[in-house]
């Protein structure tokens, strides 16, 4: 999104009216047994109490969170079930049953990003360039080529030893005006690059096997055929790219454990923030004597860090869903992580979460005595210190297909359970949260908190 307020779609705002609907009504039936079967109506408003705020955080929360959350609410259903039975208030117990599932199941609804971007014209000589290899031969397993043809697309298909950028550029001297890529995070870096040195429309096909930028940029992963009509009939934003030592990356560019850490077996397919959190623990205690040296946003400059990831916006870094993601590009910020040594602002012992330090900035630098190895977007890298990240805002046309969110997963997500009901609200009424709204603890232009 290119703005600060977030489109809300009629679907997602008859979603949350539901919601909210069904939360009055269940709380008010609830006080209506506990009025009329005083005392075990007591016990079942408490019930009714604790699964109403479990089902919330089974919303606004995700992974083991969320699971939690909506075993809780079930087993406070149950006690309620128990108490009602006993007075043969069957009538009771479905109806409350039946307004915690759908005020659940509405507001899920109402989260839900799907952006409606101005329509762009398409590309009349649009080129596609296909990794047969990324994903496990997903591009040939869905037909892609022929999906790109009967949509006047052309297919350059890779082959070993072939240059991809020299490719790209060459079909770009011919005369393309539209340029797509099927494959990795590595290979959608290369076409996004020339895309945006000739500002020519780019089209994101999700045939890698993880898709980060993809997500994040809002195109439908388990759709890959689909994504091909961002050339089509599709709309179009502006977002960012990040860049080091004069190379672009467009989701991160790891150092220290980190960068070991996302090559390690069982650690390659972990979520980002699992990996700041273990990667100290997990990967041996010699952390603080990594020579990578950074300055903090109070001037501060440190002589090393266990781990220090660069990414093109901000991560999402909480609990809640979509942590992991990226909620908007196009900030015009890094996002900085790091986990810093457990010798340095930190006891002996203390927990690897807690030595996490985020925040986000234009520019960044990193000095070192020594070559410094580096994963960018995944690929093993070592560059000659010094380490110069900025960021480049709203260089990149980027091209989504109509049915796709246009959003990342986080981009309607609230970074915490008390702001939900407030932000649900303004989606019954028709009112896109603002971004500060959504994400009011992680200023996307100067934020810096600790973990």
């Amino acid at each position: 999104m290119s703005v600060s307020t977030a489109a809300v779609s009629g679907r997602q705002r008859v979603a949350a009216v539901v919601a909210l609907l069904a939360a009055v009504l269940t709380v008010g039936l609830a006080i209506g047994v506990a009025v009329t079967d005083f005392p075990q109506g007591v016990g079942v408003l408490g019930c009714v109490a604790v699964a109403l705020v479990a089902a919330w955080f089974g919303v606004v929360r995700g992974g083991r969170q969320r699971t939690v959350g909506i075993a809780l609410a079930v087993l406070a259903l149950v006690g309620a079930a128990v108490l009602l039975t006993r007075n043969g208030s069957w009538l009771s117990l479905v109806l409350l049953v039946l307004g915690i599932a759908i005020g659940h199941a509405a507001a899920r609804v109402a989260f839900q990003a799907h952006v409606h971007l101005p329509v762009a014209d398409p590309p009349q000589r649009p080129v596609l360039f296909v990794n047969p290899w990324s994903g496990g031969g997903k591009a040939a397993k869905v037909g892609l080529a022929a999906e790109a043809s009967s949509r006047g697309i052309r297919t350059v298909e890779l082959r070993r030893g072939d240059d991809l950028e020299q490719l790209v550029r060459d079909a770009v001297a011919a005369g393309a005006d539209g340029l797509a890529a099927a494959g990795g995070d590595g290979t959608q870096a290369i076409v996004a690059t020339v895309a945006a040195e000739h500002g020519l429309p780019y089209a994101c096909i999700p045939a890698g096997t993880r898709n980060h930028f993809a997500l994040d940029l809002g195109v439908d992963r388990d759709d890959v055929v689909g994504a091909l009509d961002a050339f089509v009939n599709g709309g179009e934003h502006f977002v960012d790219l990040g860049e080091v030592n004069g190379r672009v990356f467009v989701n991160n560019v790891s150092m220290g454990l980190y960068a070991e850490a996302v090559q390690s077996k069982g650690y390659r397919d972990a979520k980002i923030r699992t990996l700041l959190d273990t990667a100290p623990t997990a990967l041996g205690s010699g952390e603080s004597q990594l020579d990578l040296r950074w300055t903090s946003p109070d001037g501060v400059t440190h002589p090393s860090a266990a781990t220090i990831l660069v990414s093109n916006n901000p991560y999402r870094l909480g609990r809640a869903v979509g942590s992991g993601t990226r909620p908007r590009m196009d900030t015009g910020q890094l996002g900085i992580a790091v986990v810093r040594g457990r010798g340095e602002d930190g006891a002996p012992g203390t927990a690897p979460s807690s030595l996490l330090r985020q925040w986000s900035t234009p520019v960044f630098q990193v000095d070192s005595a020594q070559p410094v190895p580096l994963g960018i977007d995944g690929e093993a890298v070592v560059l000659e210190p010094p380490i110069r990240f900025r960021i480049r805002p709203g260089v990149l046309r980027v091209g989504i297909a109509p049915q796709h969110p246009g959003a990342s997963p986080s981009a309607m997500q609230p970074d915490h359970a008390r702001d939900g009901l407030r932000v649900l609200a303004a989606i019954a009424a028709g009112r896109g949260p603002t971004t500060d709204a959504l994400h009011p603890s992680g200023d996307h232009h100067r934020a810096h908190k600790e973990l």
